[in-house]
């Protein structure tokens, strides 16, 4: 083990995080319903959109044009695109090596561990909170007993803590699964309107058909729009949670190697015939 007494830097801890983008999503919904509130539109309650869309000019869409075509679903999806990156952003500053392998305790539980010092190894564990400490916690609640059981309590830990950090990402999938359904939903929705011109003339023009097919195709491109990033999100943070999992998996039984040893070597002595 290297670095031994090295100093253990503060921790940033869950709630802070939480809050953090928490408010990153009041913040941001607030601004997108102030700047887009003049050209905010809904479905009528006759079932006709409001028709505030210009023509598209010869440079295509902008932003605001997609966004006031995409009606009611379209701000839906919006935020829930804010909702994604605010969850990408608490991902990225919890899901990381300094936070689930907390720099320093796993060569000072091993320090402690050596000298005998199983309390002041589980005070150091509960002040550095992290995937790491958990694990080597529960190790330290069975020392004194067989290693099997030390191993065990570790293992049950490790799959614990990954199950909760897999339960964090999974709203990235729920997002990515919403998203399009939601596009899909509104595009359905604009088709309808758009053919409901059928009823009303008898040989609409294609002309008078074209605006209502592309709004309503507006609101599948915006859901693929969030599906893509927050399905490709997903997958990066949990091969990461994989990675470091197995790696402070691995790092935990490091620490309690010489321990191991210890114990078998005391067993040995134990079970050594005694000669005159």
């Amino acid at each position: 083990m290297q670095n031994l007494g090295r100093p253990f830097p503060e921790q940033k801890t869950t709630p802070t995080a939480t809050a953090r983008w928490l408010t990153f999503v009041a913040l941001s919904t607030l601004g997108v319903v102030l700047f887009n509130a003049p050209f905010a539109v809904a479905f009528q309650p006759d079932g006709q959109v409001n028709d505030v869309v210009q023509q598209p000019a010869n440079n295509g869409l902008s932003l605001n044009d997609m966004l006031r075509a995409g009606g009611a679903v379209g701000y839906l999806i919006v935020l829930l695109s804010l909702v994604m990156v605010a969850l990408i952003a608490d991902h990225v500053m919890n899901i990381r090596r300094s936070m689930l392998i907390p720099p320093g305790v796993a060569e000072e539980v091993h320090r402690c561990l050596a000298e005998g010092k199983i309390d002041e190894a589980k005070i150091l564990c509960q002040e550095h909170s992290g995937f790491l400490s958990r694990v080597l916690h529960a190790g330290l609640d069975e020392v004194g007993g067989n290693y099997n059981a030390i191993e065990k309590a570790m293992e049950d830990a490790a799959v614990e803590q990954s199950a909760r950090l897999f339960r964090r990402i999974e709203y990235l999938s729920v997002i990515a699964t919403i998203a399009p359904m939601l596009g899909l939903m509104g595009t359905v929705w604009g088709m309808i309107q758009a053919f409901l011109e059928f009823e009303q003339k008898a040989n609409p023009q294609v002309s008078e058909l074209a605006p209502g097919i592309y709004r309503a195709l507006i609101t599948t491109l915006l859901g693929l729009g969030v599906a893509v990033p927050s399905l490709s999100a997903f997958a990066i943070f949990r091969n990461r949670i994989d990675e470091l999992a197995a790696e402070a998996s691995l790092l935990a039984e490091h620490v309690f190697a010489d321990y191991r040893r210890a114990m078998q070597a005391r067993r040995k002595n134990r079970e050594r015939p005694v000669t005159e």
